[in-house]
């Protein structure tokens, strides 16, 4: 039992599912768990693995840096629009058919993406793609979610944060040893190229491997479509000016216009998702799911962390790309140590974190938010010659705070949500994940390439730019996560009031 979680859930009647659970033993509950593991870590893998080519691609077509800004947060935006549906569909039909549906698409883009002849073309390729990844992460959520309980639940969230922290941290190293081998002109190309056959792989393995977990029942499909559109609407007005953000001079202000549709839309969204409900029909968000706190917090801890961490890779392998000289490959190579202490320190949360709870989420931020300061410091003082080396071994005591971060937060986020809703739980949980994703690193690569715009406007140039771009940007990281911190303890705060005013 989770310190301060009821165990069950009390919102056994928000969806009406479709489907009956089939009873697994232990051997298929860890097959099917692999295999959705493996679908996951190919689509946080091809979110981080690109950033590293971004030089490559905006040298290879000639891309603007708005277009290289919506090749990373394009991909976000669809995968984030895809959500919620998604994971409602999965809740209530065969989540199988949307994996096998989703990595199709997913394979198709990926060869789009690495023949793209221009630059159209592969943003095209890249938010297709985003929709395939959305399309099948609601489903890796809520089988985890259906297979397990209890102890054996945080020890399958442990594994799945430690492969999900291996993947966002592997990811710039594999991008930049593909343009290695493939050379700065084409080597972006074998990034995309590289999916082809993992994802064939993972196909394989959810025809062959991943049983079936749930028997369907006769029963309608429930769907909001005015709530689809409307949610649709709301998710685009507050994500566009952040795609269109760049640091550029040439940046139009006009822009931020769209987040005054986005609280028209929102309001809407609300009124309209209430009214559904009150209607006896199952609404697209039921946010009932935020009257539970340990939900609630959860979701906000996660998203304010993952608004920090991918800007944290990008604006570190740019840094010492552009700045320090480094070839993408070993730029890359700086986060393997966060990715390997990551993983380890995920699976050692998974499994104390029922005991623990919520203190193990604040030391793990503490930890991440002094690395971070620490990056700052590194940049600034140590010879360009040796930097790298350095900023490995900060990267690899971050790493050991964020595996004590995803994992059990993620266990103690959906802790007291009922299997029924897992797919849709983790899905809302999700969209806060890729909108922070979306908005973050945004916001670190308008202050890093800023920085550089306004010294060059002052004529001032060498590594003392990337300097004070790397630190600017550092800021917004810093910001985020010290956020999610406070956020940690306030949770930790009322959980102890809690349980000493039941006392």
């Amino acid at each position: 039992m989770v310190p301060g979680v009821r165990a069950g859930g009390s919102l056994g009647a928000m969806t009406s599912p479709a489907t009956a659970s089939i009873p697994l033993d232990r051997g298929q509950r860890w097959r099917a768990f692999w295999v959705c593991v493996s679908v996951a870590a190919l689509t946080i893998l091809d979110l981080s693995k690109v950033n590293v080519a971004l030089p490559s691609i905006e040298q290879a077509l000639g891309a603007q840096s708005t277009q290289l800004q919506i090749v990373v947060s394009g991909y976000v935006l669809l995968f984030g629009l895809a959500l919620v549906p998604f994971g409602r569909l999965g809740d209530q039909r065969s989540r199988r058919r949307l994996f096998l549906i989703g990595l199709c698409l997913f394979t198709v883009t990926s060869i789009v993406c690495a023949t793209a002849p221009t630059t159209e073309i592969l943003l095209a390729g890249r938010l297709v793609q985003g929709l395939a990844a959305g399309i099948q992460m609601p489903q890796v959520i809520g089988t985890i979610q259906q297979l397990f309980t209890g102890a054996e639940r945080g020890r399958a969230f442990g594994l799945f944060g430690a492969t999900i922290g291996v993947a966002t941290a592997i990811g710039p190293t594999l991008g930049g040893l593909m343009i290695a081998l493939g050379g700065p002109t084409d080597g972006w190309r074998w990034i995309f190229w590289l999916n082809v056959p993992l994802c064939l792989a993972v196909l394989a393995g959810v025809v062959w491997l991943l049983p079936a977990t749930r028997r369907a029942t006769p029963g309608r499909l429930q769907l909001d479509p005015v709530g689809l559109a409307l949610f649709t609407v709301m998710i685009v007005s507050l994500m566009w000016p952040f795609l269109f953000t760049t640091g550029s001079p040439d940046d139009d202000p006009r822009r931020w216009w769209t987040l005054a549709a986005f609280g028209v839309v929102a309001a809407a969204f609300v009124w309209w998702e209430r009214r559904y409900e009150a209607s006896g029909r199952a609404p697209l968000v039921p946010f009932r799911l935020f009257s539970i706190a340990s939900y609630r917090n959860g979701t906000l801890i996660a998203a304010t962390y993952f608004t920090a961490i991918p800007a944290l890779f990008l604006l570190t392998t740019l840094f010492l790309q552009l700045g320090v000289g480094l070839e993408p490959v070993f730029a890359g190579m700086v986060s393997i140590g966060f990715a390997l202490a990551s993983a380890v320190s995920a699976w050692y949360g998974g499994n104390l974190v029922t005991r623990l709870g919520r203190p193990l989420v604040v030391w793990g931020l503490g930890i991440v938010l002094t690395s971070v300061i620490v990056l700052a410091v590194v940049a600034y003082t140590v010879p360009a010659e040796i930097v790298a080396y350095a900023m490995a071994g900060v990267m690899l005591v971050a790493g050991v705070g964020a595996g004590l971060v995803v994992a059990p937060n993620q266990t103690l986020t959906l802790a007291e949500i009922p299997t029924s809703s897992g797919g849709l739980a983790g899905s809302v949980g999700q969209l806060g994940q890729r909108i922070g994703t979306a908005v973050g690193t945004a916001v670190a690569l308008s202050l890093f390439y800023s920085a550089i715009y306004r010294d060059e406007a002052a004529d001032e140039h060498g590594i003392d730019v990337f300097h004070d771009a790397y630190a600017y940007g550092m800021v917004s990281v810093a910001v985020f996560v010290s956020l999610a911190f406070l956020l940690g303890v306030a949770d930790l705060v009322s959980r102890r009031r809690g349980a000493a005013s039941r006392g």
